[in-house]
């Protein structure tokens, strides 16, 4: 009868630990997510707490969400949040500083641009008080990195970024052809644990040409007059529109998902 010699379970066991080692290394690179190297945030052992903040609008930091990752566009509230008139879109975004020796922290700050086609919007002023929210989604399902409600918007020049001068008519008009750029700030306090207003919009590895090391941002901008464009423009009844403008950095194919 044959009997294998020791050398020869040897070779035969060396094959069965590769696969041994192969399968625990797959289960703890899905226990221990790659992200998680990359990752800043330094969430305590219990909930946090969503905490109001000072400023124009009565914002609040929702710290309950941070590091909860879930789909970057908000559910709808009405038709219309996809189309294009009015239209909003992101023109940039980054932490900037009060300049050298000047007093304060660094500001993260996103760039917006308005538009709307065929008919003029009109916005009461200031735009957006209080109806302008602010997520910002790490990436590798990192989760929120920063989130807050009640923002608002600040109109600036288009050639320095300064605040511009409000209509004294009580309304900010969009005409076809024109463009109204707006900043959103988001407020220090809206930052989750382990990021400040420096990193929070920086990739992971932080040296990438990947977008998919990269945030997304998820912005949404609310008043009743967008409604009241959409009706307008598009003949529908006004109920079953909605009333905000929703810009996500970048977000999945839906025919993909």
């Amino acid at each position: 009868m044959f009997r294998p010699s020791p050398r020869s379970w040897l070779l035969l066991a060396v094959p069965v630990l590769a696969l041994l080692v192969l399968v625990a290394w797959q289960t703890y690179r899905q226990a221990a997510p790659e992200h998680r190297a990359h990752s800043r945030l330094d969430l305590p052992p219990g909930p946090l707490t969503d905490i109001p903040l000072a400023g124009r609008g009565g914002p609040t930091a929702l710290l309950s969400r941070c590091g909860v990752d879930d789909w970057p566009r908000p559910p709808a509230r009405g038709d219309g949040e996809r189309g294009d008139n009015p239209q909003l879109v992101f023109g940039g975004w980054g932490s900037t500083g009060p300049g050298a020796g000047k007093p304060g922290k660094p500001r993260f700050t996103v760039h917006l641009a308005l538009r709307a086609k065929r008919l003029p919007l009109l916005l009461p002023t200031p735009p957006g008080t209080g109806r302008v929210t602010l997520d910002i989604f790490g990436p590798h399902g990192e989760g929120r990195r920063a989130s807050a409600r009640g923002l608002s918007a600040t109109v600036v020049d288009a050639e320095d970024g300064k605040p511009s001068p409000l209509p004294e008519a009580g309304f900010l008009r969009v005409d076809p052809g024109t463009t109204v750029y707006l900043d959103v700030a988001l407020p220090a306090g809206a930052v989750c644990p382990g990021y400040t207003a420096s990193d929070v919009g920086g990739c992971a590895p932080e040296h990438t040409n990947d977008s998919a090391d990269c945030p997304v941002l998820t912005l949404t901008f609310t008043d009743p007059s967008i409604r009241a464009h959409r009706a307008l423009t598009t003949g529908k009844p006004p109920a079953g529109l909605s009333d905000r403008l929703v810009v996500v950095s970048e977000e999945p194919d839906v025919s993909e998902v």
